[in-house]
Parts: C-alpha cells; sequence; structure tokens
C-alpha cells in the first residue's frame, strides 16, 4: 500500500513542478492525481498570475527543479493518509539575456484515498506561512512617545557617569549582511533562537552582522536589542523579532539602526530592507533582505519563515500575496 500511494505522490510533485514554468492547458490524457476541485480552481489563477507576472518583468520561466520531502504521515486510516510535505523549489528564468535563479521552500498538506486500484489526492493545504496574523504592539498606534507614527523612545544615558559623548561612526558593511543572508537563508544559526514566525528574526540577525548596532534599552517596546531567552522568558525587542515593530523603528529611528524610505524599489542596495504589508491595513507582517540584482536592475530578496534565496521583491509568486499589498522599502544608511 505505501508504495502505491507514494507513486501518486510523485506523480503530484511532477505535475506541481511542470505547473510552475508552464502555463498550457493540460492536455485531455493527462493522468489525473488531484480530485480537488477548490485546489485547481486556485491553482488556475496562480498559473494565469505567474504568465501575467513573467511578462511584465520582461522575464521567461525555463525550468523548475521540485525536491519534495515527507515531513511526517499526520493520519494513517484504512483507504485514506494525511501527509505533510515539504516542497523545495529552483526556478530558472530569463531575462535581457541574463540567467536567474531562485528558491523557495515551503510546506502543503495533501490528504489521499484509495480509488479504485489507485490513489488519488482528494484534498491539498497550502499554508499561506508568510501570511501570519500581524502581532499587535503594545502601544497604541499613532498616539504618544513611542506610538507607530511617533517618534521611538531612546536608552536613558547619565551622562555624568558616561561622560561627555563622542561621534564614533561605524560603517554598514553590506556585503557580509548579505553573505550573511546566503548562508543561513534555509536553515537556522544554532546560536540564535529558532522562531515559528522567522521573518524578522532573521533579517535583524543580517542586519547585525553587517555592523548594526545594538540599543538595549530593557524594554520590549523600545530600542532594537536581542539576548535570548533569561530564565525561560523572551528577552529581545518587539523590533528585533516583529515586522510591524522593525516597519516602526527603520521609519522613526534617529540613532543607532537607522535607515531612509524611499519610494522605489530601484532606490535599494544590497542589504536594505523592504517590509510587506499584505492587506493594506497597515499592519505589516513579513521582511525581506536584498541580496541581488536581476539584468534589469529590480532587487532580489532573501527571507525567512518561508524559505527563499533570491526572489524577486514583489513577492507576486507568493500564497500571501494579494492586489492589496502595500510595501515599504528602507535604504539603510551608509555609517551608523
Amino acid at each position: 500500500m505505501s508504495d502505491e500511494w507514494r507513486r501518486t505522490l510523485s506523480l503530484y510533485v511532477n505535475q506541481h513542478n511542470q505547473d510552475e514554468v508552464d502555463y498550457r492547458p493540460k492536455a485531455a490524457e493527462a493522468e489525473a492525481v488531484v480530485a480537488d476541485l477548490e485546489y485547481l480552481m486556485r491553482r488556475g489563477e496562480r498559473k494565469r498570475r505567474l504568465q501575467e507576472w513573467y511578462k511584465e518583468r520582461r522575464a521567461t520561466p525555463l525550468r523548475c527543479e521540485t525536491r519534495a520531502k515527507l515531513l511526517r504521515e499526520i493520519e494513517n486510516r484504512a483507504g485514506e493518509i494525511e501527509v505533510e510535505l515539504q516542497m523545495a523549489r529552483r526556478t530558472y528564468y530569463e531575462k535581457g539575456g541574463a540567467r536567474h535563479q531562485e528558491e523557495v521552500i515551503d510546506r502543503q498538506r495533501l490528504t489521499l484515498e484509495r480509488e479504485g486500484g489507485g490513489w488519488i489526492i482528494t484534498r491539498i493545504e497550502q499554508p499561506a506561512d508568510e501570511r501570519h496574523a500581524p502581532f499587535k504592539l503594545p502601544l497604541d498606534r499613532g498616539s504618544g512617545e513611542g506610538g507607530a507614527l511617533g517618534k521611538l523612545p531612546g536608552p536613558y544615558l547619565n551622562a555624568q557617569v558616561l561622560g561627555p559623548r563622542t561621534s564614533r561612526s561605524t560603517p554598514y558593511r553590506r556585503e557580509d549582511a548579505v553573505l550573511y543572508a546566503d548562508r543561513w537563508w534555509d536553515g537556522f544559526n544554532p546560536e540564535f533562537a529558532e522562531f515559528e514566525v522567522d521573518c524578522t528574526n532573521y533579517i535583524s540577525q543580517c542586519l547585525f552582522a553587517g555592523g548594526a548596532p545594538i540599543n538595549y534599552t530593557g524594554k520590549r517596546e523600545s530600542g532594537w536589542w536581542y539576548k535570548g531567552y533569561i530564565k525561560g522568558r523572551e528577552a529581545w525587542s518587539y523590533s528585533w523579532s516583529v515586522a510591524n515593530a522593525l516597519e516602526r523603528l527603520l521609519a522613526h529611528s534617529n540613532s543607532g539602526l537607522r535607515a531612509e524610505a524611499v519610494d522605489n524599489p530601484e532606490q535599494l542596495q544590497m542589504g536594505d530592507v523592504i517590509i510587506y504589508d499584505w492587506d493594506g491595513d497597515g499592519s505589516y507582517q513579513h521582511s525581506t533582505i536584498v541580496t541581488a540584482f536581476d539584468a534589469g536592475g529590480m532587487p532580489l530578496v532573501n527571507a525567512h519563515t518561508t524559505p527563499s534565496k533570491h526572489r524577486y521583491w514583489d513577492y507576486r509568486n507568493s500564497y500571501a500575496w494579494s492586489e492589496n499589498t502595500v510595501y515599504r522599502f528602507f535604504r539603510i544608511v551608509d555609517h551608523f
């Protein structure tokens, strides 16, 4: 029995892989593997959107390589099995005479049922891991010190103890930030806590690797800092780990980690940051870092939660993306 349903999974992965770059209708004689009509409707819409997306970018998809890994068998009942798959996709495309590749790792949950002498897939769940519920900051938005539209409070410094302050400039080492981003895009640095929603924790580590200075305030709602778990309690600032808080920090900080908001992705450089609001409601849910550029000069980004490397910046091939998506482009300062 195991070999029978695994064969169905193999056929499905091959079809899924082909669908990422081939948007033609399936041939009438193509073997039916999926009987989830809602999924097929969503898949058809995704293929239409991808075709338009490549056309607008003046890019041509070439091929896709998908490595599937069976993470677990969730349920195994007579005549039915539910499994979780990890799908690691490497997509190759051409633009402006240059060949590019992007890598994305996501998950799917499938239900297979015995049908006649074989197996078919009756349900496919595609989690949009980047579309997690936005974290509600414990501060009033837009009012009071530290509000979303106000300035963030800085740490208290006793000048009588510290003596006169000197202005020492630390450069932002963009290459180091990008090297770190490429080193850990599909894994976790074991010296840091591994978060289920890890996108901003990962971006903060990249910025720190590039020389961004820690601003330790001891308060989770201010500064930008990380200490890990202290006696079982979370010891890091919201801005270190939450996209909504990092957006607010980069928009309003005037010391330490700072950035300039720019209007267009073309204005970004390596090591800069893009933050995403999928619903356009002002609550930011995802963060990425610029790690390369395509042949047209548009940013390619790395991210966590759904591990991604050299992904096109607008994320229109993401299951989290919507027509209401709003982007914030942050140009990290050259010196802190």
